[in-house]
């Protein structure tokens, strides 16, 4: 592991020097956030998104070798103590991502849900990430044409990348459905779309793909069905993986034995030596 990450822990300076390298304007020697994540979704190579959910854990992704951030939503909401639910508000979000993103110079990409109300609310979204290095917002539009359009329409960088999260599968809807929206998002101006899926195997991933004809980049969340080959989504035209709450589902296990390894020997002795930092 890079020294970055312990320094970031140790020196309370090194989040300044962040802001003097500038990562922070999104402006790097990578180029644009932006630009970075477009590329990313329109590569031919199949890519791919880690989840974090804090500054730290967002630097602990770009030190490993990531190209870019998946902003989990169960993530932030977990780590402010609060459910999946939009009990967060997009404000307490905006206010987390911006950790993230001046403690980092790659892309991320939030989970925005809903998009945190009407269309309005849309837009305001899009700007307020734009001014914090935020390089795309993925979420569920209910009323389609209208976020879409205004998300696209408001955008200042024509590279901020607007994923529209298609949720007919896991609504209990079939391929027509999904088809259906997917095409709607697309005509809206998404630059990509996100299928989800709950079942255990890719069949829902596989079935659209067999019907998209490459339209638009696909975005996919194999957390449901984890077994299947990476090997299986590049053959199927699949631009992006979103590993999506691993680093948080790890960290919680980490901290669990650690205060209960601590808690039974009211000592350190059997736990200095096996943290990293």
């Amino acid at each position: 592991m890079s020294t970055a990450v312990p320094l970031l822990l140790r020196q309370g300076r090194q989040l300044a020097s962040i802001h003097i390298m500038g990562m922070r304007a999104a402006s790097t020697d990578l180029g644009k956030k932006t630009t970075q994540l477009k590329n990313l979704l329109n590569s031919p190579q199949l890519t791919f998104l880690m989840e974090a959910h804090s500054g730290l854990s967002a630097r602990i992704v770009q030190e490993t070798g990531f190209s870019g951030i998946w902003a989990s939503g169960l993530g932030i909401s977990a780590q402010l103590g609060v459910r999946d639910s939009n009990e967060a508000s997009w404000t307490q979000v905006l206010e987390v991502v911006e950790f993230m993103a001046d403690a980092t110079n790659i892309p991320i990409l939030l989970d925005a849900d809903t998009g945190y109300g009407n269309f309005n609310n849309a837009r305001r979204l899009i700007r307020k990430l734009e001014d914090r290095g935020v390089a795309g917002k993925a979420s569920t539009l209910v009323h389609v044409i209208y976020h879409e359009v205004a998300c696209k329409d408001h955008q200042r960088d024509p590279d901020f990348c607007v994923v529209a999260r298609v949720e007919a599968f896991i609504a209990g809807w079939g391929l027509d459905e999904a088809l259906e929206r997917a095409n709607a998002y697309r005509e809206a101006g998404a630059d990509a779309v996100l299928i989800h899926s709950k079942k255990a195997d890719p069949s829902d991933i596989e079935a659209f793909m067999a019907k998209w004809n490459n339209k638009a980049p696909v975005v996919i969340v194999p957390t449901k069905y984890y077994s299947t080959p990476t090997s299986r989504f590049h053959e199927l035209g699949i631009a992006t993986v979103i590993w999506a709450n691993h680093n948080l589902r790890a960290s919680v296990t980490a901290m669990q034995e650690t205060s209960r390894r601590i808690l039974s020997d009211q000592s350190l002795l059997n736990v200095e030596k096996k943290v990293s930092i």
